[in-house]
């Protein structure tokens, strides 16, 4: 079975694009992009979970270090203890066995998906390429990455109000086309 970053690299054409990628799918477009297999004239992160950069950030290791544990308990089959840790964390809420039937697929969905660090991602990654960060002004990890890739190059801009939708502010198309110098 082909990696995310390889089938990133298979499913982008090759030269003149401007690659997207939101939250998690930044990790598999950094990976396709070391390897040689994405090539852009443009990359645009959208609250990039790039946790690797800004690894020994405070915000970074209160998610990483919960959700380490959490995922521990969904190796081991306790689904349950996974989502008690994750529903409180990811969304706000408690978990209970009232609710567990309909919050055990949810739960078991990202209990399935590779966790945003251990990659070895360097903020330097797209340091080649103009790189633009964007984040909603909500949520101090994804601050610290822009941080730090703003420290290794890219530009910043933050989209207040978005939360971890920029996409979604009414700005969004003109700082990209700003940003790309196309129309959008």
């Amino acid at each position: 079975m082909p990696s995310k970053a390889d089938v990133v690299g298979e499913q982008c054409p090759r030269g003149d694009v401007v690659v997207i990628a939101h939250s998690l799918g930044a990790v598999p477009a950094a990976l396709a992009h070391t390897a040689g297999n994405l090539t852009a004239s443009h990359v645009v992160l959208l609250e990039p979970a790039l946790y690797d950069i800004a690894r020994g950030d405070d915000a970074i290791e209160r998610h990483i270090i919960p959700m380490t544990e959490a995922r521990e308990c969904a190796e081991t089959g306790d689904l349950f203890g996974y989502w008690q840790i994750v529903a409180p964390l990811m969304f706000g809420r408690s978990a209970t066995r009232q609710n567990w039937q309909v919050e055990q697929s949810l739960a078991q969905r990202f209990a399935d998906m590779d966790a945003p660090w251990g990659y070895g991602i360097e903020a330097s990654v797209f340091a080649a390429v103009p790189t633009l960060v964007m984040t909603g002004d909500w949520n101090d990890e994804y601050e610290a990455i822009a941080e730090q890739m703003t420290l290794a190059g890219a530009a910043h801009v933050q989209m207040p109000g978005a939360k971890h939708r920029p996409q979604d502010h009414p700005d969004f198309e003109s700082v990209l086309a700003n940003f790309t110098g196309t129309r959008v």
